[in-house]
This record gives C-alpha cells, structure tokens and sequence, in this order.
C-alpha cells in the first residue's frame, strides 16, 4: 500500500470550523484543500478528512484520537484547548471536544508505569479518580 490510511470525521455542516478549530490547537497543522463537501487537513502530521455530511450522525467514545505528551504543560495546554468553547470533561485523560469527539490526552510515560508489575495497580488506581492526566501524583502512585 502506497497510501496511508487517515480518519474521515463527519460534520454537520462544521467541517471548516472544525478543520479551523484543531489547526489552531496543534501547531504546524494546516488545511491542505477545501471544497463545499469536504475539507482535507493535515492536523499534527497526520492527515484528516473533515467531511460536511448534511445529516445528524453524533461521534462516540468508540472511537477517539490520541495525543500523546511529554510534559504537564503539555496535557494541560491540549486539555484546556480541546475544550474551549463547549467541551465535556471525562474520566481517564478522556474528554469530548465543542463538536462530540473523543480525544485521549496521555502522557508519554503511561505505557511505562503500567507495564511495571510492581506499580501497575497502584498507577491503575491513581488515574481512575482523575479527569486530566496529573504526571506526578502518576510517578508518585
């Protein structure tokens, strides 16, 4: 395969607002090509099709986008971002943006406490009573 695979997320008649919305949260993201349709964005190096689809379909967890971050600051700074204007906080790093997507917003050393038997419960237990991500009560568990 030549091509790589990319997400189509459905709109309801926002996909420009929407394309806007997540090239101003990730730097160096940016539209690549517009129509009344459909837009195709590249959003933090990956591509996107933000289609506009007319009908009312709703997003849900079942699927959602990762963003992986190395510091607090940056959880903090995507967390704050992706819900400005209208979004839901959830449990477990997970939140729902102004449009109804599901982001994931983990920090890089997740896969490494957890993967550490003599810590992996204590970093379970931890981040279960959390919303957004705290890296150090995380190191501390």
């Amino acid at each position: 395969m030549t091509t790589p695979i990319y997400p189509c997320l459905w709109f309801n008649n926002q996909a420009e607002e929407a394309a806007n919305f997540y090239c101003s949260v990730f730097p160096d993201s940016k539209v690549l090509s517009a129509s009344p349709a459909a837009l195709m964005a590249e959003i933090n190096k990956s591509k996107v099709l933000l289609l506009n689809g007319r009908a009312n379909f709703n997003f849900t967890e079942a699927v959602s986008l990762v963003v992986n971050c190395e510091t607090q600051s940056d959880i903090d700074n995507y967390w704050d971002k992706l819900l400005q204007g209208g979004g839901k906080e959830g449990m477990c790093g997970w939140l729902k943006d102004k449009y109804g997507l599901s982001w994931q917003i983990v920090p890089d050393v997740l896969p490494q406490l957890m993967s550490d038997p003599s810590r992996a419960q204590r970093v379970t237990e931890a981040f279960m009573k959390m919303k957004k991500f705290d890296i150090e009560t995380l190191l501390k568990a």
